[in-house]
């Protein structure tokens, strides 16, 4: 009992709990439109949920981060406090501006989407989403110390809008109610880590006085500068990441249509469905690898090549069992209509192997202040994915479409190492770091 109490109250947990929430809930909602609206609708139901996935770094402006690690260099409560506020300013504002052009775009792609229900649901998520911006609050809150009050917030919203969504599905609503309710989940969740913010943020430094509450008037255009210039490789990093990791399903849908892009997104989300565990280790080790790359090389070495044998130990085995296992969980999910679904997740769940080592590559960079290979490794990636699924998705369909991520995956997640002298000689670093351990022992 004990054991299991600390388990609960422990970070990684609560952090863990609120992602698996979330990318669980995503799954099963997947087979459930899949296995009554069927594979078109879900095709859909993936291509607008990609685009609102371009809108996320878009808007974020690479800044959960960097803010943080900025705001901890002043010396003064008042200035890091006009840092956080200036950077969700700017986060409202390009929210709403990115979401006005992401939804032009989208029209003018898709005008047929632009009907019924679905003509109010789009524009209210898209625009809705601008409210991610009060995200940073959250990964301030962490920073102090503050975990799993925020995590579980996230895991009561997630659960209770995946509760109506499967509602509204059996009361014979269509995709448009999704899209909607998910538009109000991104609303939702902005203000309830605002509000918890509110409550539980401590002062920036004993013996001052807790900040007021957020306002534009404390937007202050030198420190908002200060955080794009900083930001600037990360968000054009993440703006291309996205892409690679979803131009598939777009390009299925153009490509292919909605009903193959709608078997494709099946195998794919069961695959994804894993992701949540390296990007919740990677955030909850991020203040531990900082600290040991304050103490110097030897030490954030050591603690980075623990870090990537437990990530890439833990992506084989699943992609070991969920290969074998994957005519039968795809019969069992979403039934016979999307048998062809089975070949499409034995490759593309190999490409998590690559992606859980990348979060903790991510976290690598940026620590050594190296984002521009980030960039670089992202937009080649994207290209790649682009160019493969040109050739790939006419000549083999979905599968083409499977071996285009795979492949570009393992570029953009490992093999980019090896192309840049600094990481060349960090590998060996890090590959003699784990044998001198070895020796020791």
């Amino acid at each position: 009992m004990e054991l299991i109490k600390k388990l609960l109250y422990a970070r990684a947990t609560a952090m863990l709990g609120d992602k698996l929430v979330k990318l669980a809930a995503g799954a099963v909602l997947t087979v459930f439109v899949a296995r009554m609206l069927g594979a078109s609708e879900l095709g859909v139901y993936s291509i607008v949920m990609a685009w609102s996935a371009f809108l996320v770094p878009i808007t974020s402006l690479g800044l959960n981060n960097i803010v943080v690690r900025q705001m901890v260099k002043h010396d003064n409560g008042h200035a890091a406090m006009t840092m956080l506020y200036s950077a969700v300013t700017l986060r409202l504002l390009l929210g709403l501006l990115g979401g006005s052009v992401m939804l032009l775009a989208f029209y003018l792609l898709y005008p047929a989407m632009f009907s019924g229900n679905t003509a109010i649901a789009i524009p209210v998520l898209f625009l809705l989403q601008a409210f991610f911006g009060f995200l940073l609050f959250e990964f301030y809150l962490n920073f102090q110390g503050t975990f799993r009050s925020t995590a579980y917030a996230k895991t009561v919203i997630s659960l209770l809008s995946f509760a109506i969504k499967l509602a509204l599905l059996y009361s014979g609503f269509g995709i448009a109610s999704l899209l909607l309710l998910t538009g109000i989940e991104f609303f939702v969740v902005g203000l309830a880590q605002y509000w918890l913010y509110c409550i539980k943020h401590q002062p920036y430094k004993e013996g001052e006085q807790r900040w007021p509450g957020y306002h534009p008037r404390w937007f202050n255009w030198q420190q908002a500068k200060l955080l794009l210039k900083r930001s600037s490789w990360l968000w054009l990093s993440g703006i291309v990441s996205v892409i690679y990791l979803k131009i598939d399903i777009v390009m299925l849908g153009a490509m292919a249509g909605t009903e193959q892009a709608g078997i494709y997104a099946a195998a794919s989300r069961l695959s994804e469905l894993w992701y949540v565990f390296p990007a919740t280790l990677a955030a909850r080790y991020y203040p531990d690898m900082i600290k040991a790359h304050q103490q110097g090389w030897a030490p954030y070495y050591l603690k980075l090549r623990r870090y990537a044998g437990l990530f890439l130990a833990s992506a084989l085995c699943i992609a070991l069992v969920m290969s074998l296992t994957a005519p039968w969980i795809i019969s069992l999910l979403f039934g016979d209509d999307f048998a062809a679904a089975v070949q499409v997740l034995r490759i593309h769940i190999w490409a998590g192997c690559f992606v859980f080592v990348r979060y903790l590559i991510s976290q690598h960079l940026l620590i050594t202040e190296q984002e521009p290979l980030s960039l670089l490794s992202h937009g080649i990636s994207a290209l790649l994915n682009v160019g493969l699924n040109l050739w790939l998705i006419p000549k083999m369909g979905i599968v083409g479409a499977a071996w285009a991520t795979l492949i570009s995956y393992a570029y953009a997640s490992f093999f980019f190492l090896f192309f840049a002298s600094s990481t060349r000689s960090q590998l060996r670093q890090l590959w003699q770091a784990g044998s001198s351990t070895k020796d020791s022992g």
